[in-house]
């Protein structure tokens, strides 16, 4: 049978209506704007390192598990199909969805946490902004502009797809928002489109999953400890009984599915209602809301919050994890100082554009580079220059 479609939702973004770039630019013959910019993203340098950025396991540990491209990947397919079901754009959803993860520095949120502490009283680091910097002026593809020139709308969906962020402006870490947005207003104090939103919702949905199933491959945990767990327990135990003689990786596999199905129609419910509840009847009315529009129920955030704590307790810091955690940490810790200490060992790019500049933008060029490694490539940046043997 043939599925159909539900036909454009009042309050979706609409290409035809964009707002338009920061820089003007002919519009495509074959795309659409936010099409457009998906197509830049997948074809930016810093989209495809992620295929060798930490998610959860080093790029090293092995070939099967999560890294932050298969992870936005993932991310991407559920915001388009969840798009598609509310009658959504669906390229706008999924462009916000693959550019999320832009900025994250090398080993994931150990890398995040290093990077924090090495930029205090340098101006500070977040990966939101580090994302929203790659995309606006990290990025050197095109003669007439810094960044990839994106759409207002992709652009608000980047840096707001968790909600408001006026209240983050004061912070260091958040001044590059703070001038862009006095340049281009991107209205920091509302909520972005529900195609943002439905990107973030995506992500939550993605790497809870693909958590629970790495741990399971990585041996942090078995199927019968999940049971007992809130959300991921009842699909195991209906797998099991669905197909008791089925091996075990086809269980997970299965318990998985069924847990991201399960999501997946709790935020289409919960989105439906809250958009009859609330009359939306725009994208306007979606910005001016004093809450989000797509969500999980009640019970369902409930659920999360205990699958979480369960994997915060037995994955995010199982002490194997603990320790590349730490070393990924001292890695990172000990090439910043130097590099701050001895700006001539950088690569000649990069030591060009620390001249001329004070301490702070010297450590800002410096923090730009080492986020935007890979995980094999810090490891070995780290080798050569600490390491007298790399030398032969």
């Amino acid at each position: 049978m043939a599925v159909i479609l539900p036909e454009r939702a009042a309050y979706a973004e609409n290409p035809a209506t964009s707002r338009g770039r920061k820089v003007a630019e002919a519009e495509s013959a074959t795309r659409t704007p936010f099409a457009r910019d998906r197509d830049r993203i997948i074809h930016s340098t810093a989209f495809r390192r992620l295929k060798e950025k930490t998610q959860v396991f080093v790029a090293h540990e092995g070939d099967h598990f999560r890294t932050r491209l298969t992870h936005s990947l993932e991310v991407a397919q559920i915001a388009r199909s969840l798009a598609t079901a509310l009658g959504l754009d669906a390229d706008l959803a999924e462009t916000i969805a693959l550019a999320h993860d832009l900025g994250h520095p090398p080993f994931g949120h150990a890398g995040e946490d290093e990077l924090q502490v090495q930029m205090t009283g340098f101006g500070g680091f977040d990966h939101n902004v580090q994302t929203f910097r790659v995309v606006t002026k990290l990025e050197r593809r095109y003669p007439r502009f810094e960044g990839l020139n994106l759409t207002w709308e992709t652009l608000e969906g980047i840096i707001k797809h968790n909600g408001p962020v006026t209240d983050k402006l004061t912070r260091p870490s958040w001044s590059a928002i703070a001038e862009f947005d006095a340049q281009y207003d991107l209205r920091l104090g509302g909520w972005a489109s529900a195609e943002a939103q439905v990107a973030a919702l995506a992500d939550d949905i993605a790497y809870n999953n693909h958590d629970v199933d790495d741990g399971v491959q990585a041996a942090l945990f078995n199927l019968d400890e999940l049971r007992e767990i809130p959300l991921i327990g009842p699909h195991v135990a209906s797998a099991v009984a669905d197909y008791p003689d089925v091996d075990v990786g086809i269980l997970r596999l299965e318990a998985v599915r069924r847990m991201i199905g399960a999501m997946v129609v709790d935020v289409l419910a919960e989105t439906r209602r809250r958009a009859a509840a609330d009359h939306v009847g725009s994208a306007e009315d979606v910005r001016e809301l004093d809450h989000a529009l797509v969500a999980f129920s009640r019970e369902m955030v409930e659920d999360l919050s205990a699958l979480r704590a369960f994997l915060m307790e037995r994955m995010y810091r199982y002490w194997k994890v603990n320790r590349t955690r730490s070393q990924a940490r001292r890695m990172l810790g000990e090439m910043f100082q130097l590099f701050v200490a001895e700006p001539d060992v950088l690569p000649a790019e990069w030591y060009a554009r620390t001249q001329g500049r004070d301490a702070a933008g010297a450590a800002r060029v410096v923090c730009d580079y080492i986020a935007g490694m890979t995980d094999r490539y810090a490891i070995q940046e780290h080798r050569n220059l600490f390491h007298l043997d790399s030398l032969h």
